[in-house]
């Protein structure tokens, strides 16, 4: 009997009305973004009616224009400064053994080589064997029992360096440090659906849409904002000057003919701030409040009290911003910044010390600012597109099947607005492929309306009724139907899972299109069919 329960055909166009009522803010999309970005600034929203939905189909870099980057991360800057800072614990175990192996004094090495000399060359065996004991095992699932540092001698030289089991290990941590480090910089400006995603073994793809310039995504990223206070040793106007072993060289941000000689082993970093905000001095002039974590706020606070009456450097992206001198024991774990700098700035800096400190600085090898007229241009070509197939199956599927196919092009409407539905719920990304997937989801959403439709004028043939024909259509065209979106779905699952950027995006929109197509072709249109039956009750159908 062709009969659809009552409460089926509500739960039905409940579903469609949710589904159209979520694709509804994409048909106002200026107007609701304004109101998204209003509520997110903290602002009064205005524009929208606030109990409808005001999720958006969020426009990837090649539609709506952005900043593409592609950066290179200096990897063995990291050993460097991991050696550089285990020279402290170096140095204390050998001093137990000056005794025996004689004065130590550290020597300037090649990059990744911690260099010590030994004043007792003939005991270096027992050197190497002090210095081993603080080896520990690589913290990695490949690494094994494999221990993290390499010691060997070359003359009265002990030199350390790290093991390629530990560099694998550093490697993996750097990267996934970067990537989280440039999402949590990124988020903090606001912007929308940024793709932040590592290439290969050391570079690191970003792509932002809606941001004005490579430069801008650039400066937040910022090159590599690594934030260290260092103890003074001394000033200079030699930009060439020797610094001396353990120390370095940096300029001063406010003025270019002084350079300070500082400790190389920072007192403490970025990496031990807990927060950071735009504030002002007590002269008004724009500044930044700092707070360190516990360990920091202790050593701070160590490091103060020990050294009133001496200056402290504060630096930032290798230059010296602030030198002020400690007139008292700073124990309260907080701190401010000054400097010449504006509003925007101070709170730039706040962005880049709230988001942590880059492990290693990034080479941008490839920048590009894609422009919005690029963007729009893409968009009409894809509503173009889409208009032109939604149009030429609207017209073949009224031509073939009448009365019938005009409810199959009814339902093909619902099918898109559906879509829409779903990638405003999950708050998907569009790309140009994905407006591909949307395309060929229209051609292939009446798919199973045809195999219904086909069915039916076989089953007529065979002098059934109208109603037991429509019925027999639905349930023999029915396995064939899961059959044929089930592979297909598979697919564009592999595509997801294997694919990235706008495989993925292609693979989405197919992906949810077979759903909403099956959905529409199965239930939509076979309710539409139902209650016109019942209304009309033909004698004869016209297929």
């Amino acid at each position: 009997m062709l009969h659809i329960e009552g409460w089926k055909r509500v739960v039905i166009w409940a579903t469609c009305a949710i589904g159209l009522l979520f694709a509804l803010p994409n048909g106002f999309y200026g107007q609701v973004e304004s109101y998204n970005d209003a509520q997110e600034a903290g602002q009064e929203p205005t524009g929208w009616p606030s109990f409808l939905p005001s999720g958006l189909v969020n426009l990837g870099l090649d539609l709506r224009g952005g900043a593409h980057l592609l950066g290179e991360v200096k990897l063995a800057e990291v050993y460097t400064t991991r050696l550089e800072g285990f020279w402290p614990e170096v140095r204390n175990v050998l001093r137990n053994e000056r005794a025996t192996i004689g004065a130590i004094r550290q020597q300037e090495g090649g990059a990744g080589e911690l260099v010590v000399r030994i004043g007792n060359p003939e005991q270096m065996d027992r050197a190497i064997e002090v210095v081993q004991t603080l080896a520990r095992p690589v913290t990695s699932l490949t690494g094994g029992m494999t221990d993290d540092i390499v010691v060997t001698a070359l003359g009265d030289n002990l030199i350390v360096t790290l093991s390629e089991a530990e560099k694998l290990a550093t490697d993996e941590r750097t990267m996934a440090q970067s990537l989280e480090i440039i999402r949590r910089r990124v988020d903090e400006a606001g912007t929308r659906e940024p793709t932040i995603q590592r290439q290969g073994n050391d570079r690191i793809l970003i792509q932002v849409p809606g941001l004005g310039s490579a430069q801008e995504l650039k400066d937040l990223i910022g090159v590599p904002a690594l934030l260290t206070f260092q103890t003074v040793v001394g000033q200079t106007s030699n930009p060439n000057g020797a610094a001396g072993v353990g120390n370095e060289l940096v300029p001063s941000a406010n003025n270019e003919e002084l350079y300070y000689i500082l400790s190389r082993i920072p007192v403490v970093t970025g990496e031990e701030l807990t927060d950071a905000q735009p504030s002002f001095d007590q002269n008004g002039r724009p500044a930044v409040n700092f707070r360190f974590n516990t360990s920091g706020a202790r050593k701070f606070g160590q490091y103060t009290s020990d050294h009133i009456g001496d200056p402290f450097a504060i630096v930032l992206d290798n230059e010296v911003i602030s030198a002020p001198v400690i007139e008292s024991a700073i124990t309260g774990g907080s701190g401010i910044i000054t400097g010449s700098f504006d509003v925007a700035e101070s709170t730039r800096l706040a962005t880049l010390l709230r988001a942590g400190s880059l492990p290693a600085s990034l080479e941008f090898l490839e920048e590009r600012t894609v422009g919005p007229e690029l963007g729009q241009d893409s968009i009409d070509a894809g509503k173009i597109a889409c208009l032109v197939g939604f149009a030429a199956v609207l017209i073949f599927m009224f031509l073939s099947y009448g009365t019938f196919g005009l409810f199959a092009n009814i339902a093909l409407l619902i099918n898109v607005g559906l879509m829409f539905g779903l990638l405003s719920m999950i708050g998907a990304t569009l790309t140009l492929p994905g407006i591909a997937g949307i395309v060929l989801t229209i051609g292939m959403a009446v798919d199973a309306n045809v195999l219904v439709f086909e069915r039916i004028r076989e089953e007529l043939k065979t002098a059934k009724g109208p109603a037991r024909a429509i019925e027999l259509g639905y349930e023999k065209a029915l396995s064939a139907i899961v059959d044929a979106n089930i592979t297909t779905f598979l697919t564009a699952a592999i595509l997801f899972i294997m694919g990235a950027g706008p495989v993925k995006g292609f693979a989405v929109t197919l992906g949810l299109g077979i759903i909403t197509s099956v959905f529409t072709a199965i239930f939509v249109t076979r309710t539409m069919v139902v209650i016109w039956f019942e209304r009309r009750k033909p004698k004869t159908l016209e297929v």
